[in-house]
């Protein structure tokens, strides 16, 4: 069983609730979820691009087996 730990830009980490049978069904959510964070900081700045800069930050995961 596996687990995806979320690594935010600001230092914070959050575990997923999810639990995966298999190594790679827990990296194809880790990358889904890196994906989730790009696109969202973009939605944010289409919104209000003076609240919400564009910028490069990346969100990176890790894969723990429970």
């Amino acid at each position: 069983m596996y687990k995806v730990v979320m690594q935010y830009p600001d230092g914070t980490e959050e575990e997923q609730d999810e639990v995966f049978e298999t190594e790679s069904e827990a990296e194809d959510h880790g990358m889904y979820m890196c994906s989730c964070y790009s696109t969202g900081g973009e939605v944010l700045h289409l919104s209000n691009p003076g609240d919400y800069p564009l910028n490069d930050d990346k969100a990176d995961y890790e894969i723990i087996e429970k």
